[in-house]
């Protein structure tokens, strides 16, 4: 049976394509749309879980200590 653990996708559009990224542990990856994207992160993260050793994880998992807030800053 397989475990199941929720992160943070952020998706932003760059050039004719989207980039993506899980800050919870510095993974990016790419598409040409934000549901390709979203995909290809999903795919770089299970194959980061299958591979990468409990260590490496450890150190990488920024988990409890990464905060995502909408903030509201003078620009004018």
């Amino acid at each position: 049976m397989k475990n199941y653990k929720q992160f943070t996708g952020i998706i932003e559009k760059e050039g004719n394509g989207y980039v993506s990224l899980c800050p919870e542990l510095d993974i990016a990856s790419q598409g040409d749309s934000v549901e390709e994207a979203r995909i290809n992160l999903i795919e770089a993260l299970e194959l980061f879980f299958e591979t990468a050793d409990t260590r490496e994880i450890q150190q990488r998992l920024h988990g409890n200590n990464l905060f995502i807030t909408p903030l509201e800053v003078a620009v004018g």
